[in-house]
């Protein structure tokens, strides 16, 4: 570095060139899996010798008037490749500035040689005066370091910024705790998110370095060994939490090299790259980027537990009475300062059922704020406890029911058995599922953490404060005479994942074998076991199949048997859904599944030996279409007229409420007019907006109306083509906002109304294509296109299944193939689970029959030319 300071001032080229080679030396260090402890810390004193050579060259003769401050993370002597450099120039107090020119001369200069600077000019009373109204200026300005300048200033900077002047300690740490759960909240208060901030994120690495901050602030400390000393940590948990910082650093490194700039995010576009960097190799059931992220999520899930358990040690040490006296609980357990502990050093020793007892505590007492530090880390001392013989134990069966049968905090004690071990000690089977996720965008979070969410959706159904939520499943799930077999059924629902095989019949064998060893009657495990292998059933069927056929509801009737097994398994499914992704969940897939689950409520109670027929049900629909055209006034004459066109096929595939909507759209339509006819309903009774279209059968409507439903960024969720008996078609399609609500803007429907009429409108045969972009998470996956072929010989026609990457236009493309082939479309069911399109057609040929066999082969060859080329 000396030609540096020998160089001309403003020699950019030297300076970059410095810089560029470090970067480099450093990245081949990496490569050479050098302990990345060192690379951060040679990354910032490389950034410390040029800034102190460009500090000379360009401030001179004021160096020693006006400090140079490294702050932040650079402050602590940490840089990540490409991380933010903050600094603070520190003057003394003046009223001329005769170096100002200087400084802009410097900071300009880091800017041209590739340095991204943060700074600030500030006197020692500008520090004061914001650090006050800032705590996170505050802290920044603890991690102050000195590159160059008079140090009698910046002791002077130190002193105004001490405890007895700005931000005690007392509201330094209730600040930072408070800051730490807004973050928390901003990532949804879990670590297991699809893409994770490895800064960021609970258990990123900001969780350790609130510990550090607080630990600062108070003790002084200038690093976390020195908690040892102060008795907060033990070796063993220093070494756990410096094991954890160096791979979440070593992650964030990897991260730097692989984009080439400030990037903390665990995008899908990374993760991949990142398993093969970090030497993980696919297995038999486990993908190498599974392997590498569920390093990463336990990782996250020990910073968690060691900054909950370090954050209460302080809150003891900072806020809590000292010697404040004790309200026993029982002979193992008493309550001090609002916090849980343990009566004595050897309670888990003498009665290791006291490892379940404390959440059943925990849960009865809503005054306890939570479990003192030195309680939590006996806790994890002692997991080794629960063993077999522990798992047999009729008193730890009861206490573990207790824990699922409380009346108020079931999910939050059994995240807190997780984050502390004890539920995966308890339930092996779950322990191997924590923090595994499955590389997909369908399921948000790791398999642990869908799990307790599912658990916590059913909760909220048991909860009458959140009736208005989902009103019709909480009066079903608060009206089962035992809710902890749902939560049962909710732990156990996924926990094969990761096995090979089907997870749902591996759970099942798990589940009666769990509820057995726990004491449940036989009826009950069998319950369970039914609700885990059967956990997948009514959500297929009510998005793929064709619930408006009496055969469809009668085969799922058949199949639950009973009310009891239909309700378990609805709320199930509901939870289940919502705790996958927050996307998923929406007013469309609430209506559907409300309707399949009064269509088979109403088949069990006719009784499985009575199913409705055809005529019986168009009969019961008409009926009910009739009572609502009374009340809204409409005239007989006017039903006749229009329903003469309606075929069996459509009022068994419609509501009355689409029924009179559909007969006031073609009330007044002349005889003759062969134009298209378009109609939106803002609000279906289905849970979006329903879009109907008239159009004489020869148009093959289908193709153009998905094509431009698509180019409107409009997500359709249902698809219904009906052939009228006068030669037209009458089709409805339900569709959704990308964020899954229905249309509300007036001029969003009037602009829907108008794109869709010229489309229909248009006689060539070129549709306009879709130019949308596919999303960036969609675009990282390659989804192989699947076709399967099966009959649907009560309806005449053959089903269609097809799996493929999800995409703009993916609709519009299978359109098109049947417009070539001439294949009619009577109805699609629209499935989107995460990058892959799971989507169901049930077509037929030009006379309405099911398609022969050289069709088959000639639909499913287009098929893939269609979708494979660009896929």
């Amino acid at each position: 570095m000396q030609s540096l300071t020998a160089a001309p001032a403003r020699n950019v080229a030297a300076f970059r060139q410095a810089l560029q080679e470090g970067a480099e030396r450093l990245k081949k260090r990496f490569g050479d899996d050098e302990p990345v402890e060192r690379l951060v810390r040679d990354r910032a004193c490389l950034v410390d010798t040029l800034l102190k050579s460009a500090w000379t060259l360009h401030v001179g003769e004021y160096a020693q008037e006006v400090a140079l401050i490294a702050v932040g993370g650079y402050g602590r002597g940490e840089l990540n490749l490409c991380s933010d450099i903050d600094l603070m120039i520190l003057m003394p107090k003046s009223a001329a500035w005769p170096w100002q020119s200087r400084i802009e001369q410097f900071l300009a200069f880091t800017w041209d040689i590739g340095l991204e600077i943060g700074h600030s000019v500030r006197t020692i009373d500008d520090c004061q005066r914001e650090c006050a109204a800032d705590v996170s200026v505050a802290t920044t300005l603890i991690e102050a370091r000195l590159l160059t300048g008079p140090q009698a200033l910046f002791e002077a900077m130190r002193r105004a910024l001490a405890p007895a002047r700005v931000w005690p300690t007392r509201e330094f740490f209730e600040a930072k705790v408070a800051e730490q759960a807004g973050r928390h909240r901003r990532y949804h208060d879990t670590a297991y998110n699809l893409e994770p901030n490895v800064k960021s994120s609970p258990g990123g690495l900001r969780d350790i370095q609130t510990i550090g901050w607080v630990a600062k602030r108070h003790f002084g400390a200038e690093s976390l060994d020195e908690l040892v000393d102060h008795g907060f940590l033990t070796r063993a948990e220093l070494r756990k939490l410096k094991t954890a910082q160096a791979f979440l650093w070593k992650v964030r490194f990897a991260l730097h090299v692989l984009t080439n700039r400030r990037e903390d995010r665990l995008l899908f576009d990374h993760q991949i790259r990142l398993a093969a960097m970090f030497g993980y190799e696919d297995a038999t059931y486990t993908l190498a980027v599974e392997q590498f992220m569920q390093r990463y999520y336990r990782t996250a899930m020990d910073v968690s537990l060691l900054n909950e358990m370090l954050l209460q040690l302080f809150r003891e040490a900072i806020l809590s009475a000292p010697n404040s006296a004790p309200r026993p609980v029982n002979a193992r357990f008493q309550i001090r300062n609002d916090f849980l502990e343990i009566s004595s050093e050897d309670v888990f020793d003498r009665y290791p059922s006291a490892l379940l007892e404390l959440f059943v505590i925990t849960g009865q007492h809503p005054e306890i704020h939570g479990v003192c530090a030195q309680t939590v880390r006996q806790v994890t001392r002692h997991l080794w406890l629960i063993d077999e013989e522990f798992r047999q134990h009729p008193r730890n069966h009861r206490l573990f029911f207790e824990v699922l049968s409380a009346p108020t905090g079931v999910t939050h004690e059994l995240r807190r058995m997780n984050l502390y071990g004890v539920l995966g000690r308890y339930i092996p089977t779950f322990g191997r599922i924590v923090g595994r996720m499955q590389y997909d965008l369908f399921h948000a979070y790791t398999v642990d953490a869908h799990t307790l969410f599912v658990v916590s959706n059913l909760r909220r159904m048991a909860m009458p404060k959140y009736d208005h939520e989902l009103p019709q499943l909480s009066r079903v799930m608060q009206s089962l005479e035992q809710p902890e077999l749902a939560y049962m059924a909710a732990l156990f629902h996924d926990i094969a994942k990761g096995r090979g095989g089907d997870h749902s019949e591996l759970g099942a064998v798990d589940a009666e074998a769990f509820c057995l060893e726990q004491g449940l009657s036989r009826y009950d495990a069998r319950l369970v076991a039914w609700l885990v292998r059967h956990h997948l059933v009514l959500s297929v069927t009510a998005q793929k199949k064709d619930i408006s056929a009496p055969h469809v509801v009668h085969e799922f009737a058949r199949l639950v048997g009973d009310q009891t097994h239909l309700d378990y398994l609805y709320v199930l499914t509901v939870a289940d859904i919502r705790g996958t992704n927050p996307k998923l969940w929406n007013n469309w897939k609430a209506s559907l599944f409300a309707e399949f689950y009064e269509r088979v409520r109403q088949a069990l109670r006719r009784g499985l030996e009575r199913p409705i027929d055809q005529e019986e049900l168009i009969a019961e629909i008409q009926a009910r279409a009739h009572e609502l055209a009374a009340r809204e006034n409409l005239d007989e004459a006017i039903l006749q007229s229009v329903w003469r066109h309606f075929t069996d096929a459509y009022f068994l595939r419609h509501t009355p409420g689409e029924i009179i909507w559909h007969t006031r759209m073609l009330a007044g339509r002349a005889a003759g007019d062969t134009s298209a006819l378009i109609s939106v309903q803002q609000q279906s009774g289905r849970g979006g907006t329903g879009i109907s279209t008239y159009t004489p059968q020869s148009q093959h409507s289908f193709a153009r109306t998905t094509a431009q439903l698509d180019q409107l960024g409009l997500n359709i969720v249902d698809a219904r083509i009906t052939p009228m008996a006068d030669g037209f078609s009458l089709d409805v399609y339900h569709v959704l906002e990308d964020t899954g609500a229905a249309i509300t803007d007036t001029a969003r429907i009037l602009d829907i109304e108008q794109k869709l009429t010229r489309a229909l409108e248009r006689r060539d045969d070129d549709d306009a294509p879709v130019n949308r972009r596919t999303p960036r998470q969609v675009r990282m996956f390659s989804t192989p296109t699947q076709i399967s072929f099966s009959e649907d010989p009560d309806n005449q026609r053959t089903i269609l299944e097809l799996i493929a990457g999800d995409r703009p236009g993916l609709l519009s493309r299978v359109a098109r193939v049947f417009m070539a082939q001439h294949i009619d479309v009577h109805a699609s069911k629209i499935m989107t689970v995460g990058e892959r399109a799971e989507d169901v057609f049930y077509v037929a040929d030009e006379s309405g029959r099911p398609l022969s066999e050289e069709a088959l082969g000639r639909l499913s060859l287009g098929l893939h030319k269609a979708l494979d080329n660009d896929a």
